[in-house]
């Protein structure tokens, strides 16, 4: 669903565009902090005795999980649990 017009999608992209490489950096990191503290939040939610190894499972299923094939996935699991 795209429900931006062409002209703000195109002054949105001017406006990050004026912003240094850093200052686009630092959004980027801190947007994806902000979405894995939520992500932990539900997590712990929804298992509130969840170990860091589960959250750690479940982190990485909510970002990356369709992202791999079964078998890769499976791999990438079994490693975390390790960690």
């Amino acid at each position: 669903m795209n429900d931006t017009s062409p002209e703000m999608e195109r002054r949105f992209e001017e406006m990050l565009m004026a912003r240094s490489r850093e200052e686009r950096l630092k959004m980027a990191f801190s947007m994806y902090e902000t979405a894995r503290r939520l992500v932990l939040a539900s997590l712990r939610e929804q298992n509130p005795e969840a170990t860091p190894a589960a959250l750690r499972r479940g982190l990485f299923l909510r970002f990356y999980g369709d992202d791999f094939s079964q078998e890769e996935t499976e791999r990438i699991l079994a490693a975390l649990d390790k960690t």
